[in-house]
């Protein structure tokens, strides 16, 4: 399997500096500082990111586990929201929140909602994650 790399690129101190994050396959290079991570500052930030690989995968895991239970879905969409607190001394992710919508022809919803939930604990992020409290809000279209 292939090992993917992303990079950072930090200028100057915190409250003045700012920098770049930039995906390995050049796919995405963002701008970072301290108010686009803290504040409602123009710009990216690492929880942004975290985000969008945590939809990413949840929306394949669970396309693929439904797959394999016999369901073709035509869509699966899902937004991850990362919550940045302060906790103690520092921030911390405190929470994230997966909601899915899916569009699959001839499911029921409790079976979906049991395929939901096994994608939410077999997705590898929500995996690299499992430190943090993740629910999931899942709902057919």
């Amino acid at each position: 399997m292939p090992v993917r790399s992303s990079s950072a690129v930090w200028n100057g101190n915190l409250l003045q500096g700012s920098g770049t994050m930039k995906l390995g396959s050049g796919a995405f290079e963002g701008k970072y500082s301290l108010p686009s991570r803290f504040e409602s500052g123009q710009g990216t930030n690492p929880e942004e990111l975290i985000a969008a690989a945590h939809a990413g995968c949840y929306s394949m895991a669970l396309s693929f586990i439904l797959g394999n239970a016999g369901f073709n879905p035509t869509r699966v969409a899902t937004t991850a929201k990362v919550h940045l607190e302060k906790v103690g001394e520092g921030f911390s992710i405190t929470k994230i929140e997966l909601e899915t919508e899916a569009q699959i022809p001839g499911i029921d919803n409790a079976t979906f909602q049991t395929h939901a939930e096994s994608a939410k604990k077999g997705c590898p992020v929500s995996k690299a994650l499992a430190a943090t409290p993740i629910t999931l809000t899942a709902k057919l279209a």
